[in-house]
């Protein structure tokens, strides 16, 4: 330990008062820093986390050819090449594209959806709904619809053509449950009857409350489309990579495709400001808080004058006892940055144990999420996605939790 050290030291624990102080602001400015940039990113993974277990990482949509068009102009702001195309609604080669598409290293597994626009209607309540018109099998092994469901079973479904499943908030609207009838109006004016087989939450506010899946055949006999599938998802092992696999699916297939982080532009750029406006208006109270710290340490400099003096006699240097300060400071820094980290790890540990204890009580780590999100503690728990570093990691702690309630 050089001198300088040692008497850094030995002023620090001096005046524990302003030491106490000084630690104080740094570790809970810090903590604080840590807890709202979390909280920031917890939102924005655990959205991104939902919209790709429900919608996929990457959609391929309606069939387009090139218009031959030499004199025609694109609109101002728009891509060139999409100004040019003919689109052609439904997907009449499903099959064949889920085929060559398997081959790509990235994808996962992908699903034929049929989708149509239809009216529910259970009792006295009416509803316009999406209908969904799925393959069971390869629908649970493309999205997170097993984990969504908060009641009912998904082997009814699967082992009944005529049963649906009906989004949470949907269901509260139409007042229908497990085993009640939902009846669906086809375009012919003529009521098609369901049963509930399960009701799913997504987590998102327009999937919840306006989504229903059924079959695929019967959604396609209901809705009178002849073409196979309005549009096929895609589960990726990478879903960062989802614009350029989209961009060589759209060469490839000629249809178009469009990943994730183009369907949600517009909600990622909001997350993204929000956690800039965070990390700003924090920083700011930080830099604040750190003006108090340097008056408390240019208070404890004045008080050691005679102190300097005695080690000017010594022989000390200018540099010599200014290092000493610096070392003052550098000490207070690094010891408040270390136990704001732990004070924000304990809060983010007191969190876990909360969803998981949630998690205990019911079925599904999804809905333990979502108690937890709308409870008093929200804000702590979202903080887990971040600092977990994966957004499904929550789901894969409380798993084995849930699985045996």
């Amino acid at each position: 330990m050089t001198p300088a050290l040692y008497i850094a030291l030995r002023f620090l624990t001096h005046r524990k008062r302003a030491l106490l102080l000084s630690l104080s602001g740094v570790v809970f400015g810090v903590a604080i820093f840590i807890c709202t940039q979390a909280q920031t990113q917890g939102f924005a993974r655990y959205f991104i986390d939902s919209t790709i277990g429900s919608n996929g990482a990457l959609v391929i949509r309606s069939r387009f050819r090139p218009r031959y068009e030499p004199l025609m102009v694109s609109a101002k702001g728009s891509k060139g090449n999409v100004g040019r195309r003919l689109y052609f609604e439904g997907i009449t080669n499903a099959n064949e594209i889920m085929r060559v598409s398997r081959q790509f290293s990235n994808v996962v597994s992908c699903s034929p959806v049929l989708r149509g626009t239809v009216s529910a209607r259970a009792g006295f309540e009416n509803a316009t709904v999406d209908l969904y018109g799925i393959d069971p099998a390869l629908h649970a092994q493309t999205t997170d619809i097993l984990h969504q469901l908060i009641d009912g079973n998904f082997d009814d479904f699967r082992n009944n053509t005529s049963s649906i499943i009906v989004g949470s908030r949907l269901a509260e609207l139409l007042q229908a449950s497990v085993g009640d009838t939902v009846q669906l109006l086809a375009p012919n004016g003529e009521y098609w009857r369901f049963t509930v087989a399960a009701i799913a939450r997504a987590g998102i506010g327009s999937i919840d409350s306006t989504r229903v899946y059924s079959h695929a055949r019967v959604a396609q006999a209901l809705l009178q489309q002849p073409s196979g599938a309005s549009m096929i998802i895609y589960k990726l092992r990478n879903p960062n990579r989802a614009p350029a696999l989209a961009s060589r699916f759209e060469t490839l297939f000629q249809h178009n495709a469009t990943s994730w982080q183009d369907r949600e532009e517009s909600t990622l750029q909001l997350f993204l400001t929000l956690r800039m406006s965070v990390a700003i208006t924090v920083s700011l109270i930080i830099l604040l808080a750190g003006f108090g710290i340097f008056n408390v340490l240019t208070m404890s400099v004045l008080a050691k004058i005679k102190e300097i003096a005695i080690l000017r006699s010594m022989g000390y240097r200018r540099i010599d006892i200014s290092s000493i300060f610096l070392w003052q400071g550098a000490l207070i820094a690094a010891a408040g940055s270390l136990l704001g980290c732990l004070l924000g790890a304990l809060m983010i540990a007191w969190c876990v144990n909360d969803l998981g204890r949630i998690a205990h009580s019911h079925s599904s780590p999804r809905l333990a999420i979502h108690e937890l999100l709308s409870s008093d503690l929200g804000l702590e728990t979202l903080r887990v996605c971040d600092l977990a570093g994966d957004p499904g990691s929550v789901h894969r702690q409380l798993r084995p939790r849930a699985s045996r309630c």
